[in-house]
């Protein structure tokens, strides 16, 4: 064994089929998530081309109830160069796929609560387009932190036990 040769960490990802286009890392310094759903999305051709050159961007993004549906708002995929003139706008909203019973159960608890819908990761999972979307609350600046201490007691309870060995 060669010594200072670093180990590669797996990714974390529950499936191997399934690869990460985009985070919105923010959104879990911003809220709080109190679940989450995968969603499909509607897509035309030109932005799923598009999202395989990794590209998107889920920041200031959001979702929406609109009639009954939920809806992406916000999510910038940028044009996708080979397309010309069937090129798609980058910032349309976009529609979500969920059964009824998930947007009852899931959006309109949302809406009740005064909760807000934040799309947590944006993947491919067996060739098609998927969004985690988390329900979420938003924190106030003492919940920010009190999660940054936190994170900085683990960090140096991490550090003593490394040592120590």
């Amino acid at each position: 064994m060669v010594t200072g040769a670093r180990k590669k960490k797996k990714q974390e990802s529950h499936s191997p089929n399934e690869r990460i286009i985009s985070e919105n890392r923010r959104a879990r310094h911003e809220y709080s998530v109190l679940d989450t759903l995968e969603c499909g999305i509607m897509l035309v051709g030109s932005e799923v081309k598009s999202l395989r050159n990794f590209t998107a961007s889920l920041a200031d993004s959001y979702g929406k109830i609109k009639r009954g549906e939920v809806w992406l708002v916000g999510c910038d995929i940028p044009e996708y160069v080979e397309a010309n003139r069937f090129n798609h706008k980058p910032k349309r909203d976009r529609k979500l796929l969920l059964h009824s019973r998930e947007i009852t159960r899931f959006a309109m608890r949302a809406y009740e609560k005064g909760l807000t819908l934040v799309p947590l990761k944006m993947y491919f999972k067996n060739g098609k387009a998927k969004v985690l979307m988390g329900l979420c609350k938003g924190k106030q600046e003492f919940d920010k932190r009190a999660a940054k201490k936190k994170a900085e007691a683990s960090k140096a309870i991490r550090l003593t036990m490394m040592k120590r060995r």
